[in-house]
């Protein structure tokens, strides 16, 4: 009880650090994102990425065509939102945003590290004024890189982001990131159909879940074709049933 009282003054105000060196406003966005329910992973392998998330309908009457955590950005960068979704819909338009100033003022499309790099930076912004809040979002940003091939980054609610080989968000992130460490002792994905299987397998693996197809959302960026790419329910049925025969 002492320690909520001591600490109680330093969770009112996001700009106030408290004797620990923590900002406990930002410390409640990442729990915001754990208890938005969802997980979230991305994979990159030597010619594509991949990014896997669950999709959960809340409500019967809902028109699951509306409901995605799948964005577009550019036609060659998308990312998948986990944490709250207004909040997540809120960057998204930042994101799209600041990738169309890019193109104007530059004249070429935005490298996925630029823009990675633009919205921790926005991110952090909100950590230190009094009139903003952090938002309860992790974005996962995948795309192609002309000069350095397919692109996985991260930003958080602190404003840090950083290029990953494999990553996880949301509820159960830890496993995830346990789970993904183990299979990259080996080495990358080969090809894309591996990609999209072991972001599969790592959130069964870590859900205990068998899913069908209109459980997940995936996006691909390939080599062959660097367009970002939203599955369809049918390609997705495809994905899965030849991981279950390759079982």
């Amino acid at each position: 009880m002492s320690n909520r009282s001591a600490n109680a003054g330093y969770d009112r105000h996001i700009t106030i650090f408290s004797p620990e060196g923590r900002l406990f406003q930002v410390d409640y966005a990442f729990k915001a994102i754990s208890n938005a329910g969802l997980t979230s992973v991305g994979v990159r392998g030597k010619d594509s990425v991949v990014i896997a998330t669950q999709k959960k309908i809340p409500d019967k009457l809902i028109d699951a065509s509306t409901v995605t955590h799948i964005f577009q950005i550019t036609p060659y960068i998308g990312c998948v939102m986990t944490g709250l979704d207004p909040d997540g819909r809120n960057q998204v338009m930042r994101a799209r945003q600041e990738a169309a100033d890019f193109k104007y003022k530059y004249g070429y499309d935005i490298a996925p590290d630029m823009l990675a790099k633009r919205m921790a930076n926005i991110n952090q912004v909100y950590t230190q004024k009094a009139f903003m809040r952090p938002l309860g979002v992790s974005m996962i940003i995948i795309g192609w890189d002309v000069e350095r091939g397919p692109q996985l980054y991260k930003t958080d609610p602190a404003g840090y982001f950083a290029g990953y080989q494999a990553t996880a968000a949301g509820a159960k992130h830890q496993e995830a990131f346990n789970y993904l460490e183990k299979k990259f002792k080996n080495d990358e994905p080969a090809n894309v159909e591996d990609t999209i299987e072991l972001a599969v397998a790592t959130l069964s693996s870590v859900l205990s879940a068998n899913f069908k197809a209109t459980d997940l959302e995936i996006a691909v960026v390939t080599k062959d074709s660097p367009m970002f790419r939203v599955l369809t329910t049918e390609e997705i049925d495809g994905e899965l049933t030849r991981i279950a025969e390759k079982d």
